[in-house]
């Protein structure tokens, strides 16, 4: 058994998991088949909106730095509390768009005493789908996991479509639009106009198609939401009176009930949304346009499947869980 530290640094929030990994064998293996299995020791979470501006200038705000490295502070202390043994540290969409990148990466070395590695879209998008299948719900996987499941990690400043089964990755893509830069970019009144939705959504119907080009979607027959906007919104959608990963992961509604509920944080104003007693903080001034980007993404599945998608999943689990089996 090793003890892990795995950070994901996104455009939105920064997160931290330590665990125990421990090769563990499937109910339904073969002999001498064996995947690693988790066991949380912490699971921390901080908005800190490394992606603030970066749209714009193409680069880290200082401010935004500065937050994150004060997180970073913190999470290496308690890497160091609870004697991890290995440690990797991932950044994303925000780092890999930003011209002073550098600067980020020195920061974190000196902080953590480990080289955070910006990585590709199409690597992100295998670790969230590793991280998400690791735990998939039995509703997630049909025919015994066989046939496809496409993965969405709707982050910050991406979006990765992953396209696999128990086999692994099919097909993976990675598109520039995510709740943050999609708010920047577009919606910027309390709440959205209808103009500026309509813009937004042109561009993720856009990203979307670019997806599709790589990713064959008609191909899948379920589908998993992963990240923040998409458990949120679930939150909603089940009208919780307080965040709750155990009520929301695994969680499988039909479509409507999901498009519904992305339509009602997307059309509230700031101060509805921020009175939603599981709503994070952080969270407050961008699951609008999480709820649009997950709208039109359900929206094209139905379409492409020809109805044969009726539902969605929601998982806790993700590129985090991927990035901590990944050095294991």
């Amino acid at each position: 058994m090793t003890r892990v530290a795995a950070v994901d640094c996104g455009t939105n929030s920064i997160r931290l998991l330590i665990a125990d990994v421990q090769a563990d064998v499937k109910p339904d293996s073969t002999a001498g088949q064996r995947t690693p299995r988790l066991t949380d020791i912490v699971r921390e979470m901080r908005v800190v909106r490394l992606g603030q501006g970066v749209d714009a200038t193409a680069e880290l705000a200082q401010e935004a730095l500065e937050r994150t490295f004060a997180a970073a502070r913190d999470y290496a202390a308690l890497i160091r509390e609870h004697g991890v043994e290995q440690v990797r540290f991932v950044a994303t969409s925000a780092t890999r768009d930003a011209r002073n990148r550098q600067v980020f990466v020195d920061g974190i070395r000196a902080i953590l005493g480990v080289e955070p590695e910006v990585i590709t879209g199409d690597e992100e998008a295998a670790l969230s789908f590793a991280g998400a299948s690791s735990v998939l719900p039995s509703s997630a996987l049909p025919s015994g996991g066989q046939d496809p499941v496409l993965v969405v990690d709707l982050g910050g400043g991406s979006t990765e479509f992953v396209l696999g089964n128990a086999d692994g990755v099919i097909a993976a893509r990675s598109v520039d639009v995510g709740c943050v830069r999609m708010t920047e970019r577009h919606l910027h009144s309390d709440p959205p106009t209808p103009e500026q939705i309509a813009a937004a959504e042109a561009d993720v119907d856009a990203a979307i198609s670019q997806a599709a080009a790589t990713v064959p979607l008609e191909r899948a027959t379920a589908v998993v939401g992963v990240a923040g906007s998409v458990t949120t919104i679930t939150a909603h959608a089940l009208r919780l009176p307080g965040y709750s990963p155990a009520a929301i992961h695994g969680t499988e509604l039909d479509l409507d009930t999901v498009q519904k509920a992305c339509t009602e944080l997307l059309e509230m104003t700031r101060e509805e949304r921020a009175a939603l007693p599981f709503m994070h903080p952080g969270r407050v001034d961008v699951i609008g346009a999480g709820g649009l980007v997950w709208r039109r993404v359900l929206q094209r599945l139905a379409d492409v499947t020809a109805g044969r998608i009726t539902t969605a999943v929601a998982s806790e689990h993700d590129i985090l869980d991927g990035i901590a089996l990944s050095v294991s």
